[in-house]
């Protein structure tokens, strides 16, 4: 992976100019790609990209960046990896008859032959893999910026002064000379809803994130009228979405088996190409077994896996990893971190994620990182199995429950809403206690009391689009935004001939897929100079589950019907049968402690109030009644909390 920068100047700015800002911008990403590092600027200083490189292929020279094609007429600044590269360049050999000179074997130097060859969209429409592109056009003097599939490597874009600046990361603006962020409110209220900022926005007035799947054009016009270039999309998931009655899809059980096992090992198998060392995050769970299982059935060497031990009950899952690793023979390392290893990272999150952002499971996801990226350069994860294969429980109960209490009438579901909000967690969390001993121990919950204040909000749900964000939004976003702002949480249109499981599924790789769970993943790893890499993403094995029937992937209450079956010949289901947990931390209880002291200080009520975004009534409200333990409000107070401690990193 790298870190990528650029702008493009109303004015010439002059060569030695233009590649000094360049550097600076590229600076801010060194642990992007602490490698080496490439700037390129026109003769005037009109345009520059600048690059840091994180060796993964053709460690030589060759594939330096930025880098020109052989007819000088394209400048590229790539971040991430191609993975069928080699295919690509074997077919531009046929297409040239054999002309085409290679400098070395980068994956860089296939994207720029393929554009002379294909053009910039049926370039990208061939691409298997992860990435942000910069590449300028030196004849029609166009930039292009275009991203992944699933949104997997991350891109902003924005007019700054008068030129057109584009960066991996929002840090890389700000040597800018023209560069005066402005909090943008309607950002900052939807941070509030959902705990990130969604695409296509960003945290700051007028800048922007490149959609997954979308280039845009830049062109000369644009830049005198300081207009910005319209989303061109070159794929997308919704061709692929099976409706409700499409009869023509459906095929034999055991040929759809097998053709998910065919392209989830050509996914992982392709994702192992590296000329560094790689290894696999392992959490026992079925994901990253999965992955992890079919790495080592094609390597003739144990395979490298990491996992993240934390003794705390209930959110410890080094066990279930340690035993999966055993009976897979990889090579396995188990790092237990303390209470205190992991507070210690709190003060570097703003930095980390230079855009407010409240998933906790940041915190692991970097202590992870870290722990492999002393061994590997590469890790494969099992990033994107739910929302392809259909993981989250909201799958399972979800649409049982809305053909069951949709249709009652909206009065009388909105008082039973009430009425069972008003039940505390604690009192919850005690009925959950109670039916949870009877319970194996492998099938009890955690945070029972959260889930069933979710569960009440979904009585009072108008329809199935708001049914959807009760379960994926904070409860209280409403409540802790300044009255009157703005908002704007239209989720993607989702066709109604599509199932319930269907839209929910979809929504979720529109939505909270790249712009939270990939965002998490690549700054964490990023921060470390660890490529991640997730082979459920491969947008081929996408086109396939998502043209089943709802049947393969939940099927009498179970999550994964299909991905178990590919999974079961490899790995014994006493390994991998536990309640899904995710990658979390006890956040809500360290509030309470260790990290009160912390909290209060960013919650204090004169400060809150200078910053014009917060109901502090409202956000000390929640913060006392999550410290009596009458409610557990978790999520929305680290929500407000890694704001503020974002704010004071960057705009004081």
């Amino acid at each position: 992976m790298c870190g990528i920068a650029g702008f493009v100047a109303r004015q010439p700015l002059g060569e030695a100019r233009a590649r000094s800002l360049a550097h600076a911008m590229a600076e801010r990403l060194v642990h992007r790609g602490p490698d080496a590092e490439g700037v390129w600027s026109d003769p005037d200083g009109y345009v520059a990209l600048g690059h840091r490189r994180l060796s993964i292929i053709d460690l030589s020279a060759a594939g330096s960046q930025p880098m020109t094609s052989a007819s000088g007429r394209w400048t590229i600044v790539f971040n991430g990896e191609i993975f069928n590269y080699q295919d690509l360049r074997v077919a531009l050999e046929r297409a040239s008859r054999g002309t085409t000179k290679w400098r070395g074997h980068s994956d860089t130097e296939v994207i720029l032959a393929a554009v002379e060859q294909w053009g910039v969209i049926g370039t990208l429409r061939e691409l298997v893999g992860q990435f942000a592109i910069g590449l300028w056009d030196n004849t029609e003097k166009q930039l292009y910026l275009a991203r992944d599939r699933f949104g997997e490597k991350p891109l902003y874009y924005g007019f700054i002064g008068s030129s057109f600046a584009f960066a991996s990361e929002l840090k890389a603006f700000s040597v800018l000379p023209d560069w005066n962020p402005r909090i943008d409110e309607v950002s900052s209220a939807l941070y509030l809803q959902y705990s990130y900022v969604p695409s296509p926005r960003s945290i700051y007035q007028g800048i922007w994130k490149v959609p997954p799947a979308s280039m845009l054009c830049l062109k000369p016009a644009m830049m005198e009228r300081q207009e910005l270039p319209a989303r061109e999309p070159y794929w997308e998931a919704r061709q692929f979405v099976a409706t409700t009655d499409d009869e023509a899809r459906v095929t034999y059980e055991h040929e759809v088996v097998q053709r998910v096992e065919t392209l989830l090992k050509e996914a992982v198998a392709c994702r192992m190409m590296s000329d560094v060392p790689l290894g696999a995050f392992l959490s026992g769970g079925i994901d990253s077994t999965t992955v992890a299982a079919l790495m080592q059935e094609q390597s003739t060497l144990p395979i490298r896996t990491f996992t993240l031990g934390f003794p705390v009950e209930g959110y410890d899952e080094a066990p279930y990893a340690r035993r999966v690793a055993e009976h897979l023979g990889t090579s396995h390392t188990e790092v237990y971190v303390t209470p205190q290893d992991a507070y210690e990272i709190i003060p570097a999150l703003p930095d980390i994620y230079d855009e407010p952002f409240a998933d906790s499971s940041q915190i692991p996801t970097f202590l992870v990182s870290r722990i492999a990226r002393a061994d590997v350069t590469v890790a494969l994860s099992g990033d994107g199995g739910d929302e392809i294969m259909g993981g989250y429980n909201r799958y399972a109960y979800l649409p049982g429950l809305w053909r069951r209490f949709g249709s009652w009438p909206p009065a009388f579901r909105g008082a039973l809403s009430t009425l069972a909000m008003g039940i505390p967690v604690n009192v919850w969390n005690a009925l959950g206690s109670a039916s949870q001993a009877l319970r194996s121990t492998a099938r009890r919950q955690r945070l029972v009391g959260d889930k069933m204040q979710k569960l009440a909000g979904l009585a009072g749900a108008r329809s199935l689009e708001d049914a959807y964000r009760l379960l994926t939004t904070n409860q209280h976003w409403r409540s802790l935004a300044v009255a009157g702002t703005m908002l704007s949480s239209d989720l993607p249109p989702a066709s109604e001939t599509w199932s319930v499981l269907r839209r929910m599924m979809y929504w979720d790789t529109q939505t909270y897929l790249p712009d939270d769970i990939l965002c998490k993943v690549d700054r964490a790893s990023m921060a470390c100079s660890l490529e991640a890499r997730a082979p459920f993403l491969d947008h081929r094995l996408y086109e396939y589950m998502a043209s089943l029937s709802d049947n393969y992937l939940i099927r009498d209450g179970q999550t994964k019907w299909l991905l178990r079956q590919v999974l079961k010949t490899r790995v014994p289901e006493a390994l991998t049968t536990r309640p899904k947990s995710g990658f979390g931390i006890p956040i809500g209880e360290w509030l309470r402690g260790p990290l009160r002291d912390w909290a209060e200080d960013l919650l204090d009520a004169k400060t809150l109030g200078e910053t014009g975004l917060f109901d502090v009534q409202s956000v000390q409200h929640l913060w006392k009644e999550h410290v009596s333990r009458r409610h557990n409000w978790q999520y929305d107070l680290w929500t407000v909390l890694m704001f503020e401690a974002w704010r004071r990193k960057w705009t004081e």
